[in-house]
């Protein structure tokens, strides 16, 4: 069985119409497929609005879970590109040396952990610890801070019966609204101090908008992230040539963790609000109705990607969205690619199979379309080089 295999359910679709609406909470969703028109409507702001009702542009909607609008991805240009300029440049700390170092010491400890260990449990006992070790680097924070987001589990919005449930929302809010206090009254050089004495627009930024880039950072890099890093080691299982390939081919490591990325596409898509009536591939669309950017699907366009339902390593042209598009481009990414980068690398330095024994496979009902976006549970066993 290849337990890496993420087969494409937009493809009929795609080609098709190149829409498909699907039903949200009674607030149907116009999902665009083909990358062409997933990056034209990434460009088109004033047609399709981010800054819409708090949670509105999230799919599932969060309209019901929460009230504080997430920052920068909720709000639209101008004001956009005023709050990215205070963000961005510690988004872009993961370039240098000495965070890439620490990371590459995160990393390396753990994969030394685990083969050691022998059996192991991908989703909470790697790449779940990873993730939250990972995000102390990107927080400027202890490290013994991951302990408590780890202890929350893979999922800060969704429990198991539950694909939105507010009283584990709240305990996210809850603790950001404790660490934004204590910041204020003992500041650091961490990101809530950071976000505190920021100046936006004139003045600083309110405890409310702090709050609202790191509600962003915790749950916007937390499902990615733990899918992207299990997938992965799935991917390796199945495939241990492909370790000795980025062993013996380290300049390719880069092309490799695009590809990966584009193949797994960790976030299935990504909402908009429509502000006028227009159309979207020739149908109609109405204003206030919403439609959703399908990355996923964009990542598997036959048009665009030779062999799309193929991982190659060495893909040349991959011009995937599997981190967004546009002005609207994740945040994380930086960090991301520096996780998965240091993965692929100490993966084929001190492992030389990866064996999975049994797995649950998470798929996303989409009515219409089922998706694997990963694993509920992984187990294997990491054996040493």
């Amino acid at each position: 069985m290849n337990h890496s295999e993420f087969p494409d359910p937009f493809e009929q679709a795609r080609q098709g119409d190149g829409v498909s609406t699907i039903d949200d909470q009674n607030d149907p969703v116009t999902m665009v497929l083909g990358l062409k028109n997933v990056r034209k409507c990434a460009h088109q702001w004033q047609k399709f609005q981010s800054g819409a009702e708090a949670g509105r542009i999230v799919v599932p909607s969060e309209v019901h879970i929460r009230d504080t609008r997430q920052i920068p991805f909720e709000v639209d240009p101008p004001e956009h590109g005023d709050y990215r300029a205070i963000v961005e440049p510690w988004f872009k700390r993961p370039l240098e040396q000495d965070y890439q170092d620490q990371l590459n010491d995160i990393i390396g400890s753990l994969i030394d952990e685990v083969v050691q260990q022998g059996a192991v449990e991908v989703v909470e006992e790697f790449a779940l610890r990873l993730q939250s070790r990972a995000l102390t680097l990107l927080l400027n924070t202890p490290f013994e801070e991951s302990e408590t987001w780890i202890s929350w589990g893979t999922h800060v919005f969704r429990s198991e019966d539950s694909a939105l449930d507010a009283s584990k929302a709240n305990i996210l809010y809850d603790y950001i609204d404790g660490q934004i206090d204590r910041a204020a009254a003992k500041p650091t050089d961490d990101l809530y101090s950071v976000l505190l004495n920021s100046d936006f627009q004139g003045r600083k930024l309110t405890k409310e908008e702090v709050k609202g880039v790191m509600i962003l950072t915790f749950a916007g890099g937390r499902d990615t992230v733990i899918n992207a890093v299990t997938n992965t080691i799935a991917y390796f299982a199945d495939h241990p040539e492909s370790l000795r390939y980025i062993q013996q081919h380290p300049e390719n490591t880069g092309k490799a963790v695009e590809e990966l990325v584009r193949y797994f596409s960790p976030l299935t898509h990504m909402g908009r609000v429509v502000t006028e009536d227009t159309s979207v591939c020739q149908h109609a669309a109405k204003a206030d109705s919403r439609i959703s950017l399908c990355w996923a699907s964009a990542n598997r366009d036959e048009t665009v990607f030779e062999s799309p339902n193929e991982v190659k390593l060495d893909r040349k042209v991959n011009p995937h969205v599997a981190f967004g598009f546009s002005h609207h481009n994740c945040l994380g990414a930086t960090h991301a690619r520096q996780i998965l980068q240091i993965l692929l690398t100490q993966l084929a330095a001190k492992v030389g199979q990866i064996q999975i024994h049994d797995c649950e496979e998470n798929i996303e009902d989409w009515q219409q379309f089922q998706r694997k976006v990963g694993f509920h549970r992984l187990n294997v066993t990491f054996t040493g080089n």
